[in-house]
């Protein structure tokens, strides 16, 4: 009796409903991380795996100082390119969000979103040639007399990757600002500036505070995928601005060695959730303060 009128009821119908992309997320989701893990306790030699579980790949990992060295230099890379990337994102979301026409600002999002439509290597490849020795940008300022000589610090090095990636995933941070924009009441502006508040304090002390939800995600949107990016380091940063997604690559493809580099994947993706959910609590905390 109970469980007819549990398959008749609004839970079981939510249930059949919700199950279909739940056993999608699992599949695709949930067993390869597992498939990871479980492989970081394992040894391989050559093409031959040893699933005897042992530490021996995580004690490795910790002594060697290339890999400390290698995921400290990702998070870096990562936060330059996040902190980047929503500075220069936000007075785009703010223009379009404040002082773009209700009916045009779709038009301004579909132009935001343009560089989707080419390929990332090819916008990659691009960059490449900007930044590149005889490139656009030292050909520029030799033309115009600003520099003798090309500059080398802006390819094959970690500026080179930070500037890449703060292109291509600037759209990812202008997005959330610009609904966390959207979402604030107007009256709350003009409320604060009939109580005697300029422009500056009104923007720091009620349009700040109320996007913060929205600079939160285009952290977070930001952070997590450049930390674990593999292309644009190969092919704009030269030695010194490979990333720890790099040694995770050439020890599953080339030293045949995927339990090491599943090792380095936990690693890296437990400092990434690490730091994420620190800067979640601080964000929480700063909120709580204000209120």
């Amino acid at each position: 009796m109970a469980m007819t009128r549990f398959a008749s009821s609004e839970a079981s119908r939510g249930l059949l409903m919700v199950a279909p992309p739940a056993l999608y997320a699992l599949l695709l989701l949930a067993v390869p991380l597992a498939a990871i893990f479980a492989f970081s306790f394992w040894t391989q030699d050559f093409l031959t795996i040893d699933f005897t579980p042992t530490l021996k790949n995580y004690r490795e990992a910790f002594s060697e100082p290339l890999y400390g060295e290698l995921i400290l230099r990702s998070v870096l890379i990562a936060g330059s390119v996040t902190l980047a990337t929503v500075v220069l994102a936000f007075p785009i979301a703010y223009f379009v969000s404040f002082h773009v026409a209700p009916n045009r600002k779709s038009l301004w999002i579909f132009l935001i979103t343009i560089p989707f439509w080419t390929s990332y290597l090819i916008r990659v490849f691009l960059w490449k040639v900007i930044l590149g020795y005889n490139g656009v940008l030292n050909t520029t300022l030799q033309g115009l007399g600003l520099t003798e000589e090309p500059l080398t610090f802006i390819l094959y090095n970690a500026n080179a990757v930070v500037i890449t990636l703060a292109h291509a995933f600037a759209p990812f941070a202008i997005l959330p600002i610009f609904v966390a924009l959207e979402k604030i009441d107007r009256s709350l502006i003009e409320a604060a500036q009939d109580l005697g508040e300029n422009r500056v304090m009104t923007f720091i002390r009620v349009t700040l505070p109320l996007a913060v939800p929205g600079i939160v995600a285009a952290t977070l949107i930001v952070f997590i995928p450049t930390i674990g990016d593999y292309v644009t380091p190969r092919l704009v940063g030269g030695p010194n601005g490979l990333m720890i997604a790099n040694m995770i690559q050439t020890q599953f493809l080339k030293l045949n060695n995927a339990p090491m580099g599943a090792t380095l994947a936990v690693i890296a993706m437990t400092v990434v959730t690490v730091i994420a959910l620190l800067f979640i609590w601080l964000n929480r905390k700063w909120l709580r303060a204000r209120s």
